[in-house]
């Protein structure tokens, strides 16, 4: 059975957060990184190369396939911030209304910048999605 290529690293985030080009994307990120460090009590972690997590999860399918992935956590990407949504969209409607301007995959917020959005929204979405991942799996 494959491996997650996706693990933790031991690369500082902060020095990863230097590399990012685009100035007002590195500050939305720096931004992100004490949104979730208060939302999550967690400190951030590098996932991979790209990917900001915050606390962990196991997993396992019934197909056998089993792994450990981030309960929340973000990837400035080119074009946007990937933020990592692990409980979905569909649970919270009224939140996502009073969001603003984004698009969504089936687990990614895409955000182009932070000042697109409604900050108080996003951390209460970031919230619920953390507890809810939170407490199914590692209840």
């Amino acid at each position: 059975m494959a491996e997650n290529k996706t693990k933790p690293t031991t690369v500082a985030v902060s020095d990863f957060l230097e590399t990012v080009k685009d100035e007002a994307q590195r500050a939305d990120s720096f931004v992100l990184v004490q949104l979730m460090k208060e939302v999550t009590g967690h400190d951030p972690v590098m996932w991979g190369p790209t990917i900001i997590g915050f606390g962990t999860y196991h997993y396992k399918y019934e197909s056998g396939r089993e792994g450990d992935s981030i309960l929340t956590g973000f990837s400035p990407r080119s074009k946007s911030l990937s933020i990592y949504i692990m409980a979905g969209f569909e649970r919270y409607p009224e939140i996502m209304a009073n969001l603003g301007k984004y698009k969504t995959a089936k687990s990614c917020l895409y955000v182009k910048r932070l000042a697109d959005i409604d900050m108080a929204s996003l951390k209460q979405l970031i919230t619920a999605s953390y507890e809810h991942m939170n407490t199914k799996y590692n209840s």
